[in-house]
C-alpha cells in the first residue's frame, strides 16, 4: 500500500470516527430540531391555506351581498351581510357592518342606518379610520334627518386642522349649520375648505359655490 493510500484510509477512519462521536453527542438533538422545523413548516403551510380559504369564502359572500344590494334586493343583501357579521373571516365582519348601514340608507331606513354607523363608530375594536368614516357617514345622513347638534356630535371633533378628514367634516357641519340658519358659521366653514390647499378640486368647488350663495343671500350691512 502506498503512503498516499494509507493516509487516505487513515483520514477516512478518522472522519468516520469523528462523525460517530458527533452523532453520539448531538444526533438526537439534531433530529429533535429537524422535527420541530418540519412540524412548524407544516403547521404554517396549513394555517396559511386555511386562512386563505376562509378569506376567499368570506370575500365571495361579501361580493354576493354587494351584487344583491346593487340589484335592489336589499332584504337578501342585509341577510347575507348579517350572517357575515356573525361568522365572516378577517376584516369582512367589519365591512359587513359598514355596508349594512349603507344598504339601510339606500333603502330609506335612515334611522337604522344612522344607528348602524354609530355602532361602528363607537366600537373600540375597529380601526380608528373606519370609525371616523362611520361618524362622517352618520353626520351626512343627519344633515337631512337630524339637527345641527346631531351632526356636530359626530363630526365637530374632526374639523381640526390636523385631522385628515377635516374637509368632509367641515362640509357636513357647514351644510348642517346652513340648514339650521347659522349662515355665519356655515360661511366660516366653507371658507376654511376653500382656503385649504390640500382639499380636492370638487370639494373646493362645492364649498366656493355654497359660500357665494350664502354671501348672495345676506342682507347688506
Amino acid at each position: 500500500m502506498s503512503d498516499d493510500s494509507f493516509i487516505r484510509e487513515v483520514n477516512e477512519e478518522l472522519r468516520q470516527d469523528r462523525a460517530r462521536q458527533i452523532w453520539d453527542r448531538y444526533g438526537l438533538a439534531a433530529l429533535g430540531v429537524a422535527a420541530v422545523v418540519i412540524t412548524a413548516t407544516v403547521l404554517y403551510v396549513a394555517w396559511d391555506w386555511w386562512t386563505t380559504r376562509q378569506a376567499n369564502a368570506s370575500g365571495d359572500r361579501f361580493s354576493q351581498a354587494l351584487n344583491l344590494a346593487n340589484s335592489g334586493q336589499n332584504e337578501q343583501a342585509l341577510a347575507e351581510l348579517s350572517a357575515l357579521q356573525e361568522d365572516g373571516f378577517g376584516a369582512y365582519p367589519v365591512l359587513a357592518r359598514f355596508r349594512t348601514a349603507t344598504v339601510q340608507a339606500d333603502a330609506g331606513d335612515h334611522a337604522a342606518a344612522i344607528a348602524s354607523f354609530d355602532a361602528v363608530a363607537s366600537d373600540n375594536a375597529i380601526p380608528q379610520a373606519i370609525r371616523d368614516t362611520a361618524r362622517l357617514r352618520a353626520g351626512y345622513l343627519l344633515i337631512d334627518h337630524g339637527s345641527y347638534d346631531d351632526v356636530a356630535a359626530r363630526v365637530e371633533a374632526m374639523t381640526a386642522n390636523d385631522n385628515a378628514m377635516r374637509h368632509s367634516a367641515r362640509e357636513a357641519l357647514a351644510l348642517a349649520a346652513w340648514k339650521d340658519g347659522q349662515s355665519e358659521e356655515a360661511l366660516r366653514l366653507f371658507d376654511l375648505i376653500v382656503g385649504d390647499e390640500r382639499v380636492s378640486g370638487n370639494m373646493r368647488q362645492r364649498a366656493q359655490m355654497m359660500a357665494e350663495l350664502i354671501r348672495g343671500t345676506q342682507e347688506p350691512s
